[in-house]
């Protein structure tokens, strides 16, 4: 019997031009591959001011970090080093730093512009110093698991896209025995410091990091530094003027927009579907917002504007079926409707009940293993107060069996899999019918999360990354330790800065536990981003006013734009990034 998928013997391939072209592709060295490559990025004025790349020195700017008083006093080192104080780019290093050994590291989900941080942070760093890669992330730095990084390497991940090069993982090292393992393999290895590439999370972990070895690492008594970079697509990783939006985010929110632009065009032209689109963003909607903005969608979700103003589901679910009835008067039987990953944990009575349902699922841990999750469900019921049991009792049973799924290494519920856009369409198909019966209301559901991790960063993305990725180097080597690198005013050259990490801390409940963490920036309804949106969603329900993107431009009329939530947050007077 033969196989159904097999390969040729190598005497039978074709040898000619086309064959070794396709050939030299599988190897991930594509047409667009090999270009963007070789395709420039920005470098901001401070990395090139004597002509050439260098690094930058640190100074205090006039920024200052109020921390929680309980963090400051688990970071006493981190807090008493930094005071609080944001560091602002100065001059040009002007005494060479050498012999330094740095290892980076991927944490958390992959974004895109990730290499570019490892390229920028290699080439600050110069020859006279060694860049080490941890590959699988937190859990490699654990085992040891590093090599050395070298110029053919950052010449090969040259703006490409993904965390393929390294690889990453979750693992959080919090543990007295984890913290331990990786002091051991600082000494084993020789190291100066490390970065830490990664969200809110990962970013909580390197001020971890960076306070437990702070000192008495090397047999001199001195520590290892650490240095932050963050990264999410979901763009919860803000802080004002001084870190804009953590990197990935654009590339992500392109890919998005080309696929709701799509949708949008092809529901214009059946004229018959009403799709619910589900788009990546645990948390924050910062995701949707910045697709709406550049597509128009119908109707645009927006999470925490339903808990600010303390919408309940059934009046998200009239609000969308009058939109669908109206529409249906003017013959427009068709739409798309954007909805929020984490849209779920933000519905009133909702967001109390997982909260709950979080706190007793790690309460009664040991009594739940080993039971189905019929049998989970039931013992639950009895331990949540009634009114969250309640609700939790009258939800579709895929829905239920979805909110019992295993929290994530962080206590986090995994929204990704709860199809929140399927229970909407249902909701709604059952509303329109009892509204007016006559109106017809196909839908189709979708969700658009991981497709967009890994695609070829956009400019932006590979300029912001690389820059960061200097910034990181020139902390490194100006001797600091506990700081995130970030960049500001990207609309009029961009600025490095230092963030210190532990100041950003805070306290929230994970696990049913108190936990010191970085707090995820949410999207404001006072924003200019929103009040943007809050002024264009009458109109974009009622007529067709969609905009279809297209792909991620390299080169081309949008290329060197940043993302519109961004320019409008920050008050910039164009979309077009400069530096």
């Amino acid at each position: 019997m033969g196989h159904i998928i097999g390969s040729l013997n190598a005497g039978e391939l074709l040898n000619n031009e086309l064959t070794d072209s396709l050939s030299a592709m599988e190897r991930g060295y594509s047409p667009l591959e090999n270009a963007i490559r070789a395709m420039d990025v920005s470098v901001c004025e401070a990395f090139s001011k004597s002509g050439a790349l260098a690094p930058v020195t640190f100074a205090p700017g006039d920024r200052t970090l109020e921390p929680n008083h309980e963090v400051a006093e688990a970071f006493p080192n981190s807090i008493a080093a930094s005071k609080n104080i944001i560091l602002t780019a100065a001059e040009t290093m002007t005494s060479k730093v050498t012999g330094k050994r740095i290892a980076v590291l991927f944490s958390g989900g992959p974004a895109a512009g990730g290499h570019n941080v490892v390229v920028g942070l290699k080439q600050i760093l110069g020859p006279d110093n060694t860049l080490m890669g941890v590959i699988a992330g937190p859990k490699g730095l654990l085992r040891g698991n590093l090599f050395e990084i070298t110029d053919e390497h950052v010449n090969e991940i040259r703006n490409t896209g993904g965390f393929d090069f390294l690889g990453t993982d979750r693992t959080k090292i919090e543990k007295p025995d984890d913290i331990e393992k990786v002091r051991n393999v600082c000494r084993e290895q020789n190291l100066d410091a490390i970065v830490i590439i990664g969200g809110d999370d990962s970013n909580t972990n390197a001020a971890l990091l960076a306070e437990k070895l702070f000192s008495d690492v090397k047999d001199d008594g001195s520590g290892v530094q650490v240095i932050g970079v963050p990264k999410t697509i979901d763009g919860d990783l803000q802080l004002g003027d001084d870190l804009p939006i953590s990197f990935g985010f654009d590339t992500a929110t392109k890919i998005y927009a080309e696929k709701v632009g799509n949708l949008l065009r092809d529901t214009a032209s059946s004229l018959k579907y009403w799709h619910f689109v589900r788009l990546m963003g645990r948390s924050a909607s910062h995701v949707t917002l910045e697709v709406a903005l550049q597509t128009h969608p119908t109707i645009t979700l927006i999470s925490e504007e339903i808990r600010e103003r303390d919408i309940p589901l059934s009046e998200i679910v009239d609000i969308i079926a009058q939109t669908i009835i109206e529409r249906a008067k003017k013959d427009l039987n068709y739409g798309v409707i954007l909805v929020p990953e984490g849209l779920i944990e933000f519905i009133p009575g909702f967001t109390t009940m997982i909260d709950d349902l979080n706190d007793k699922m790690a309460q009664f841990k040991d009594e739940l293993n080993g039971k189905s999750i019929r049998e989970q469900l039931l013992f639950m019921y009895s331990k949540l107060t009634q009114s969250h049991g309640e609700l939790l009792e009258s939800l579709p049973d895929s829905i239920k069996y979805m909110l019992m799924a295993d929290r994530d290494e962080h206590g986090n519920l995994p929204v990704s899999r709860i199809e929140t856009e399927a229970m909407l369409s249902n909701a709604v198909k059952a509303r329109i019918s009892e509204l007016d019966a006559n109106v017809k209301f196909e839908s189709l559901n979708h969700f658009f999360g991981y497709e967009a991790r890994c695609g070829a960063s956009s400019l932006f993305d590979s300029s912001y990354t690389y820059n960061l990725g200097a910034t990181a180097g020139s902390l490194i080597l100006d001797g600091r330790t506990g700081y995130m690198a970030s960049l500001t005013v990207l609309d009029k050259g961009a600025r490095p800065l230092g963030i210190p990490i532990a100041s950003l801390l805070d306290i929230e409940m994970r696990k049913g536990k108190p936990a010191k963490v970085i707090e995820k920036a949410l999207v404001k309804l006072d924003s200019q981003a929103f009040l943007y949106l809050q002024s264009r969603r009458k109109l974009w329900a009622e007529y067709d006013f969609s905009s279809s993107p297209g792909p991620v431009q390299f080169w081309g009329p949008t290329a060197r734009q940043m993302p519109k939530t961004v320019a409008l947050n920050r008050g910039y007077s164009s979309l077009d990034f400069k530096f």
